[in-house]
């Protein structure tokens, strides 16, 4: 296995609504400052993958016209996922396994705002038995926190202290959307939108982008003082029938920390992609997280929600902490699908 790291991050300040910018203009800066960032050219990027969904954009191969901001010409390697960004990082990863690439650029980018996200989100359920019925994202997420409270897997008030500390956690970051310091018992006093789930237990509908680059071996040392290195990653992917999982747990995410050596221990932070409250104890209880690692000191999904670019800012997130010093090791995970019904899980470590 070759040694690979992330070497670069970038993202746009997300906001609720960016009607000036289309997404080719969204995403340009975030090229250029990633590239920056990695102290690399065009020319040393040997791969670049995006991630993306066309229901977002509204057009057929959305993915195509934001290769303008990349720069194709001369031709280059290029693919696309129908997911979060951070998956296509992982296709990047594989990528450079095989050895003919030694550096790759990795972007993700939504813009939730112009239509009905919760509509949109339902397409990507059973096309038979469960999109005809166009539940949105928070009534299946509710009916995931009613499993979890039933089950006695976790309280209200462990809810509602995820949803104060991670928008304390958002007031240190200029790129979060939403950033404020209440307190556990205000947020209970709010009614549910959706039983159990109140406001705060809910993500924000955000515009935003985010990129990435990795680099191989030497490449990224070359490139990096201190690469953020990928020590494991593995991807699992739980029963797309809700009736077939306990939804209140999530195998998946704990047999990809399982493989991608999370059982190790000794974090310091982790970026976990939890749109949803509950979600976030599912995912630390699933990883064995103790209460000695800081979980999404950025703010996280409760912050800023750019689908398809939600994912990849937790990994950059993670491996900024490392490339600037202030983490050793760091736990990267993100989610797709109902009720976290596939996991992406990585560890990144830097070297003393």
């Amino acid at each position: 296995m070759r040694d690979v790291a992330i070497i670069g991050f970038a993202q746009t300040p997300h906001v609720r609504r960016q009607p000036h910018l289309n997404e080719v203009e969204m995403l340009m800066p975030v090229l250029e400052e990633v590239r920056a960032a990695a102290k690399v050219t065009k020319d040393d990027i040997g791969f670049t993958v995006s991630g993306s969904t066309d229901y977002l954009a509204g057009v057929g191969f959305s993915f195509v016209m934001t290769l303008d901001g990349v720069g194709p010409w001369p031709p280059i390697q290029e693919s696309h996922v129908e997911m979060d960004g951070a998956f296509a990082l992982y296709e990047a990863w594989v990528k450079l396994q095989l050895g003919d690439v030694d550096c790759a650029l990795i972007y993700g980018y939504g813009k939730s705002s112009p239509g009905p996200i919760h509509e949109v989100m339902s397409r990507q359920l059973d096309p038979y038995n469960v999109a005809p019925l166009w539940p949105d994202q928070i009534s299946l997420a509710a009916m995931q926190a009613r499993v979890g409270l039933e089950g006695k897997a976790f309280t209200e008030e462990q809810m509602a202290e995820v949803a104060s500390r991670s928008r304390r956690n958002a007031l240190d970051n200029p790129n979060a959307q939403l950033r404020w310091d209440r307190s556990v018992e205000e947020i209970l006093a709010e009614e549910p939108i959706v039983d159990p789930l109140r406001r705060s237990d809910c993500p924000p509908i955000s515009d935003g982008a985010a990129a990435v680059i990795i680099a191989a071996g030497d490449v990224a040392r070359d490139h990096c003082e201190r690469p953020a290195w990928i020590r494991g990653i593995d991807h699992r992917i739980d029963p797309m029938a809700l009736g077939l999982r306990d939804l209140g747990e999530s195998p998946s995410a704990r047999l990809a920390g399982e493989k991608a050596g999370v059982g190790a221990g000794g974090f310091d932070i982790a970026e976990l992609h939890a749109p949803f409250t509950h979600q976030e104890l599912i995912l630390r209880a699933a990883l064995g997280l103790g209460d000695e690692v800081a979980v999404n000191p950025s703010g996280g999904a409760l912050a800023a929600n750019p689908v398809m670019a939600t994912g990849l800012v937790r990994f950059g997130e993670a491996a900024q902490r490392i490339i600037d010093g202030t983490a050793g090791r760091a736990v990267a995970h993100c989610t797709s699908g109902p009720c976290l019904q596939q996991n992406l899980v990585a560890v990144l470590e830097g070297e003393n």
